[in-house]
């Protein structure tokens, strides 16, 4: 079983061009190119910290239970919603199920991935791919739906168990790895600070050469 294969297939399923170019006008008009490169790195850093939060059995064990209760990737099927086609009045509506709603929280998915270290991702994104903070910021909100929800279809379609689902994260993410052009990313440095919160440089917790060969080459398809 291969989940950089099936994320692959959810990313080029759902992230067309045509949704890249939706993207770029929801937050307002941004160049397209920074668009896409912006996503990228929001995409790739935020795996990163998934499979840095999965690497621990209770950790691999608390995603596996969101991604059950509340991100089965129902919300892939209703992008239009997170892009604008339904009003903030329509979302509220009770004929929407909690789960729904839920599923649609980026900024609550955000706290619970990132933590504290949001706003500095956010910098490093901003000057990563030359889109503004004030356009970064609502991006990640609207991707970290998108990202649980291609997560939930996956373990949902393989019927996979917290600990295969966290060992292939981060499987996925350092297949990524490009130790030789580590020192020249500077997505790569707030990766290290993300990933290896506890200051050991291990391996493990420094995961992800972000936006190179897995998520960044199929975004500089883009």
């Amino acid at each position: 079983m291969d989940l950089s294969q099936l994320l692959q297939e959810q990313l080029t399923k759902q992230l067309s061009s045509g949704l890249m170019d939706q993207l770029t006008q929801q937050i307002g008009g941004a160049d397209r190119q920074q668009t896409t490169a912006a996503s990228g790195a929001i995409l790739s850093t935020l795996m990163g910290a998934l499979a840095r939060n999965a690497s621990t059995p209770d950790g691999a064990s608390a995603l596996a239970n969101a991604l059950d209760r509340d991100h089965d990737g129902s919300v892939l099927d209703h992008l239009g919603s997170l892009l604008g086609g339904a009003s903030p009045q329509q979302q509220q509506q009770p004929q929407i199920p909690d789960q729904f709603r839920r599923s649609m929280n980026g900024a609550g998915i955000l706290k619970h991935i990132l933590g504290d270290q949001q706003e500095a991702t956010m910098k490093e994104v901003s000057e990563t791919s030359g889109l503004s903070l004030e356009k970064v910021g609502p991006l990640m909100v609207t991707l970290a739906p998108v990202l649980m929800g291609m997560l939930g279809r996956t373990k949902k379609s393989t019927g996979m168990d917290a600990g295969t689902l966290g060992g292939m994260l981060t499987d996925f993410v350092t297949k990524g790895q490009q130790p030789q052009s580590r020192s020249n990313s500077p997505l790569g440095n707030i990766a290290g600070q993300l990933l290896d919160r506890d200051g050991d440089g291990s391996a493990v917790d420094d995961i992800v050469d972000l936006g190179t060969k897995m998520l960044g080459g199929f975004f500089r398809r883009k």
